[in-house]
This record gives structure tokens, sequence and C-alpha cells, in this order.
């Protein structure tokens, strides 16, 4: 199956197992009679989409699905608030440019909530789930019990029990024959797909060790307002609660690490590391860290060295490096070389596509011939669970074991979803949110 890698080792059978157990559940729905494709001999069907997240990112791919060659149309749009609604809806409109046809959003398929994803998946063939990631399982879930194509962005979860059940709807989107991309956009780009098929006819020999990176400066910070409830506060600045965003290292570094996991062709047994508040240490960055360094460890012995961080004023680096017994693999410069520096492939990134737009033009032009060609929740969950048990080690200062993590029922979300109910973490006094002390906060005995 395109796109979809075979791994392998103790971390890829515990998944397997995993997955096989937790499918009984969803497999025993009955699976829709409505046909999950367009049909071959109507190529004038039009394709509907529905938005459900209508942030930066959402925007933006949902544009990108507009923009395919491919005969689609918006129809449906959700988010929690209304003004994220119209102000996407304006903005996909002015992007599309003379394509702004292809949104047919009318004031009644606009849904707003925590349940406006149900109604805006129920009038689409193909949902985009770009949500803090925090209601990517549910909102997936749904989207396969409906029988709908889905992109949905990474990261998949932002802890062990929305892993579990992405795992289980993503066994019955294989029965129902849905395709499903995750937004982990280098599987798609060009220069990584050619260093990848060079890597596997063995350009650089055996794996040694993989350095992955995700350095930059400061983000984004949304202020309170006074008219907010503390669960639309956290909504709005959903980057610096783990119930939403899973720290830096699971909603960014994730994709760095998916890189390190797809050369190596598994995922890594263990966890350990450091991590801290050094720089970004006010109220307004809740309870999130502003640096991690993961040391992952593969089942046979070779380390993945990660780092991410968010320090203003510091030099930036989001790159890949794979280093094996006859060179290495240099990732953001497209480039393999010998260990003389001698270079032995050099892709052109002048040839290279946007990868945002190519995943949507693969998907889309499959689900308009009828195809079932991407299953890619599976990987996206080991991606997110690899860098879950990173968070994990950083915010203990223990070795986290991957199996341990996967059924340890770890679940960070709010027991009831409303914008009066409270929010699994809240501030004291001051407006200071707790944060885990590595050496103190404690996960698994």
């Amino acid at each position: 199956m395109d796109n979809e890698k075979k791994f392998h080792g103790e971390g890829r059978r515990g998944f397997v197992k995993q997955t096989s157990l937790l499918a009984g559940g969803l497999l025993a729905m009955p699976i829709l009679t409505k046909a999950n494709f367009l049909s071959k001999s109507a190529p004038g069907s039009v394709i509907k989409i529905a938005l459900i997240g209508c942030g930066g990112r959402g925007t933006g791919a949902a544009t990108q699905a507009l923009s395919t060659k491919e005969n689609v149309e918006l129809v449906a749009m959700a988010d929690a608030f209304p003004d994220r609604l119209q102000s996407s809806y304006e903005n996909i409109k002015e992007a599309l440019g003379d394509k702004a046809n292809r949104v047919n959003v009318p004031e009644s398929n606009k849904f707003t909530g925590f349940d406006a994803y149900k109604h805006a998946i129920e009038l689409a063939d193909v949902v985009i789930l770009t949500t803090p990631p925090g209601f990517r399982p549910i909102h997936f879930e749904e989207a396969v019990r409906q029988g709908k194509h889905i992109f949905m962005e990474k990261p998949v979860a932002t802890d062990p029990a929305g892993i579990k059940r992405v795992l289980e709807a993503a066994q019955v989107a294989k029965t129902k024959k849905l395709n499903v991309v995750v937004g982990l956009q280098r599987h798609y780009q060009d220069s990584y797909r050619e260093l990848y098929k060079r890597y596997q006819n063995g350009i650089i020999g055996d794996i040694l060790s993989v350095q992955v990176w995700w350095n930059q400066g400061a983000l984004w910070v949304k202020e309170r307002k006074p008219e907010y409830t503390e669960m639309e506060y956290q909504m709005r600045n959903w980057y610096y609660f783990n119930w939403l965003c899973g720290d830096h290292i699971v909603e960014q570094h994730i994709h760095n690490i998916d890189v390190g996991n797809w050369f190596m062709g598994k995922t890594p047994v263990t966890a350990g590391g450091m991590g801290g508040r050094a720089v970004r240490t006010g109220k307004e960055y809740g309870e999130i860290f502003d640096h991690h360094a993961v040391e992952y460890r593969y089942d046979n012995g070779v380390v993945m060295n990660s780092q991410c961080r968010h320090w203003k004023d510091a030099p930036s680096k989001v790159d890949e490096e794979i280093v094996g017994t006859k060179g290495r693999i240099l990732c953001d410069k497209a480039q393999i070389v010998d260990h003389k520096g001698k270079v032995l492939y050099q892709f052109d990134k002048k040839n290279e596509r946007n990868p945002y737009q190519t995943e949507h033009d693969e998907l889309f032009a499959a689900i308009a011939k009828g195809e079932y060609k991407f299953a890619d929740a599976e990987r996206g969950a080991q991606a997110t669970l690899s860098a879950i048990i990173g968070r994990l080690a950083t915010y203990s200062g223990q070795n986290i074991k991957w199996d341990v993590a996967l059924n340890s029922g770890l679940d960070l979300q709010p027991k009831v979803y409303a914008f009066d109910a409270p929010p699994p973490v809240v501030p004291d006094a001051s407006g200071n949110y707790a944060y885990a002390k590595p050496g103190i906060t404690k996960y698994f005995s």
C-alpha cells in the first residue's frame, strides 16, 4: 500500500498486539452499506469536503484540498468558536481566487460548539480534521463511524488513551477501505522520498545513529480576556496546555521523530531525557516546557538523539541526520555524503513540489478514482506515541518504556466538554499553572 511502511521490533509487536485487541469494539459495529467511494462511472461527481477546526492550519489544509485538480467543494465547516469559523471561511475564499466558487458553505452548514463536528461530518465525503490535537481521537472515531475519507493533521492524540482510540478506529477504517492521510508531510515530500529510496538501496549501509532537531524561536500567545471562562481561555491559548497540545515535542517535533522512525523501520522501545522551563516561565505559557532533549533507544541498540526548544534569539535548526556505516543522510540539504564529506547524492530542490499540496493531490486523486491507497493512521499513532513517551521522560526524569506507556491508560482529557466545565488543569490563586518537575513528577511505578 502506498506510503504504508512496515515496522518491526518489540515496539511494533506491542502495537500490533494492542491494535488487534482493541479492534473488537468498533469492528462490532455494522459496516455502512453506503458505498465508500464515488462511482467510477460518474466522473463528474462532486467530492464534498467538511472542515473540522478552522484555525490557521485548517484554513491552509482546506485551501490545499480545494486547490487539487479534482471536482471538489467545501460544503460544511465546524469550530468551537464562531469568530474563528467566519475568519477561516473568508480567508479560504480569498486564497482560492478564481476557484472561490468551490466554497459552498451556507450559514446552515456552519456549525459551532463542542458537538459541531458531528453535524459537519454528516454532510461530506471527505473530512479535514485540524482542531487542536486533543480532540483528534474523538473526531477521527466519528469520521470513521460515518464512513468518511479523512485527512487529519498530526499529532493524532496527546495521551496514551487517545492513541488507543485512534488505533481502534484505524482498524475499522481499513475494513471500510477509507483513505486516511495524516499530515506528516515529509512522507509526501519529493526529496525525502528520494533520500529514503536511496537508503533502501544501501547507499549509507546500516544505520548507526539518528539525530533530529526542532529548535526555533518564540511562538504566539493568546491573551486572556475578562469574558473568557477558563475552558475558553485554554482552548484559545491551546498550545500551552497538554490536554490540547501535548507540548511542542508532540505538536511540532513529531515531524522529525517520525522521520527517524521511518528510516529505522521501527519505533523506539524506551525514551529518557531532560527538559524544563528555562525561558518561558510566565503564567501565559501554561504548563509546557520550553526545551526537551530525549535519547530514544530502538530494540537493535540504535539511539536517536532528539532536541526541541523554543528560545527567542537562539539559533534555529529543524532537520534530521541519519548516520550509517558508509555515509550519512542530511535531510534538510536533501543530500547524502560519505564519511569524508564526498557528495554521493544531491536532490535538486528547485524541482520539489509543495508537500502540503502533494498530500492532498494524491489523496483526492485516489478518492476520485475510487481507489483505496492510504492508511496513515497507524503510522501517525506510532509517531505520536513516540513523541508522547519523550514528553513523559522529560517531565518525570525517568526512562519510559513504550509498552508501559501504551498500556497505562493515562488520559489527559476533561470529563465534560463544555465552556462552563472545568478543564483538566486550572490555575492557582495567582493565575499560575502547575507544571512537571523532573525527578518529582511520577507517571508509572
